[in-house]
This record gives structure tokens, sequence and C-alpha cells, in this order.
């Protein structure tokens, strides 16, 4: 389990929290902005690098606060260039953080929780069960680590990480404060300075919390849809037996008409073989979706032990790409990247102390497999 030091950890800390820090110790407010720069665009962890700090102010930091991001693990770089780091956090669970290049992007999609709280039935990570939400300093730290290995400190206009995507371990929803403070962080030209556009947080679809985000923050959103009805999707993201479609998508239509900018909703659909993939699929997507501004992301899923699930074949893929392109919508089918290193969408695992029995229970259904009988998860499938 990763040491605690009881010293303020300022890495997670936004530039109004950082500037109340400095004020709680004495110190002028606008020391925050100095101390930004040297986290965020430099990478600095050591208080005696910031020169441009008074001897005595280092000292003074050094007895009360610290630069800690979450402990590496291990790193791995795919034949592709995508790049995946394994971090240890506070509770001893490992989660994933992975950078995908792409056409002179760099987007790196970031944890917010150690395994999740949901269980869609075709993810890898939410067979791990849930162990913790991650503090703001652990979720800000995944982004401070692939930023300093890329040697792109200080900060540039050619930096490598791009675009940020809160599409990795976990719920960020469920993380909510903690989230929200890590991506404040990200646009902040004191941290990270990448564009409100280029911060997309994806949800599985907790509404209420979609609207509250609308009254704290202005990033991207992508809905992680997967089933264009509900008896479908309540089978894939059980979370809809709480929060239905017509609820869902009225969230995101207020959260998206309030962003203005010709600004749109992704909608991301992991396509699984003879059970979301056909042509019925695609015209109740037609219709479910028509008045609600958005591009639609297609995800052919990418296979794990015992999942239950296939991967169509690219024709069925390319058809049902065509028939919602036939039905007026902007559709782009996502290049698998990292496969080699289990980085892929759906793929993200780590190593969660789960406190939910749910991987005891999925390890249970897949011994069941192994025995020759039909596992229950490939039986549930519609």
């Amino acid at each position: 389990m990763t040491e605690t030091t009881g010293k303020v950890n300022l890495l997670g800390l936004t530039q109004p929290q950082l500037e109340q820090f400095f004020e709680s110790i004495g110190e002028k407010r606008f020391r925050a902005g100095q101390v930004m720069k040297w986290i965020h665009h430099f990478g600095a962890d050591d208080f005696d690098a910031m020169t441009n700090l008074g001897k005595a102010l280092r000292e003074k930091l050094k007895g009360c606060a610290e630069i800690r991001g979450p402990e590496i693990v291990s790193q791995d770089i795919s034949s592709d260039g995508t790049r995946k780091w394994v971090v240890r956090v506070a509770s001893g669970s490992c989660v994933e953080t992975v950078y995908i290049p792409v056409d002179g992007r760099g987007t790196l999609c970031v944890s917010s929780q150690a395994g999740c709280s949901l269980d869609c039935s075709f993810c890898s990570t939410g067979k791990q069960g849930f162990n913790s939400d991650l503090t703001a300093a652990e979720i800000i730290g995944q982004v401070w680590i692939a930023n300093k290995s890329f040697g792109t400190v200080p900060a540039k206009i050619d930096r490598a990480i791009t675009n940020v995507v809160m599409m990795g371990m976990g719920e960020p929803l469920l993380n909510f404060d903690n989230v929200v403070a890590a991506m404040n962080i990200m646009m902040d030209d004191l941290g990270y300075g990448i564009s409100k556009r280029k911060v997309t947080l994806s949800t599985s679809g907790v509404a209420p919390m979609i609207d509250e985000l609308a009254k704290v923050i202005d990033v991207s959103l992508a809905l992680s849809l997967h089933a264009p009805n509900d008896e479908l999707r309540n089978q894939l993201v059980p979370i809809n037996k709480k929060y239905p479609l017509a609820v869902v998508l009225d969230a995101c239509k207020r959260y998206i008409s309030g962003l203005g900018e010709k600004r749109v909703l992704t909608v991301e659909y992991t396509l699984l073989k003879d059970v979301n993939d056909q042509p019925e699929h695609a015209a109740q997507i037609i219709e479910l979706l028509r008045n609600l501004p958005c591009k639609i992301n297609l995800i052919p899923f990418n296979p794990f032990p015992h999942s239950g699930y296939e991967r169509p074949s690219n024709n069925a893929i390319r058809r049902f790409q065509d028939l919602l392109h036939h039905g007026g919508f902007n559709v782009t089918v996502r290049t698998t990247r990292g496969e080699d290193i289990d980085a892929a969408c759906g793929q993200l695992v780590g190593q969660v102390m789960d406190r939910t029995r749910r991987s005891e229970r999925y390890i249970a259904l897949r011994q069941l497999d192994d025995d020759g009988e039909q596992s229950p998860v490939a039986s549930a499938r519609p």
C-alpha cells in the first residue's frame, strides 16, 4: 500500500485551492501560480528545484507539503506506439492509463476509480470489481506521469498529449469532485492548457450527475450507449435500470444545449456480434438519436477470456456504419490500438483489491465455463 505522509499533496490542488493553501501558511496567493507551473509545466516534485521561490519558503514547503504522483508499477509500449502505464494508488490497487497517438493527436485515457462500481457485461474492467475512488492527485497524476515521460516539459505547443478522455477504469461521475478538480487542472493554463473541447468525460449514464456537471464545468461529454432500447441496455449496462434511456438522453440534451459553440455529444457504441449489431438496432439508433446533436463512435468489441461475447466481422461493422451514415449521422469506427499490451478499449483491468466480491464471482463463472458447462455470462445474452 502507498505510504501516506500527512503532508498536503499539492499535485491535485486546483489554482484556487493552491491559493488558499498558501494563504493558510502565511504566504501570498501569487505563489500558487509559480508552484503550479513548476509542477505541471516542468514536472517538478522537488521544492529545491523551484528557483524563483526563496530558500525560507522552500524549507517551509518541505515541512508541510509534497508533490507525489501515483507509483509507476510498469510501462509498456505497443508496436503501434500506444503506451500503457500501470500505477499503484493509495488503496494499494493498481489502475491503468493509456496513451494513443493518432494522426498528429495524442489522446490520454485516464482512470477515475480503482475498478468500477458498475458492471457492464462486456467490459473486463467491470469484472475486476471495485475498490475505491481515486483522489484528484491520483487522477491528474496520470497526466503528470505521461507528460514527463515524453520529455515535453516545459509544456510546449507541440506537446505529445493534446486530448484527455476520462474513459479509463471507473465511472467518472461517481467520483464527481475529484474528477472535476483534475479536469480543471488539465484545462488551466498553469496546468496543461488543454482546450475544453479536448477534455472529454465519458459516462455510462448517471443522469443526475450530468446535470450537476453542467453547473461547474463545460468539458466535452461522451455517453456509453451500447444499446438502442431499454430492454437490451438493461442487460448490457445495468445502471440503465436506474436511469433509463429517456432520462439519460434528456440529461445529455440539457448538457449539450448549455455548451453552445456547435458542440455535440459523442455516443460510444461497442459492437457485439449478434447482440447489438443488426440492421434493426441501427434503425432504432437512428430514431433514438434523431433530435440529439451527436457523433457516433463505433467500437468493435475487444475480446477477453470468458466474456461470452464476440467481435463482429469487418463486413458487419461496415454495414452497421453505412446504415447510420445513411440515417444522417457522422459515424467513425474506432481502430483497435494497443491490443498487444492489453490497452484496447474495454481491456483495462489493473490489479483491484475488490471490495464487492464481483471478481470472485466472475472467476467462478470462468471455472464453470472451463469445465464445459455453459457460462451464465454467455447464456444471459439477448
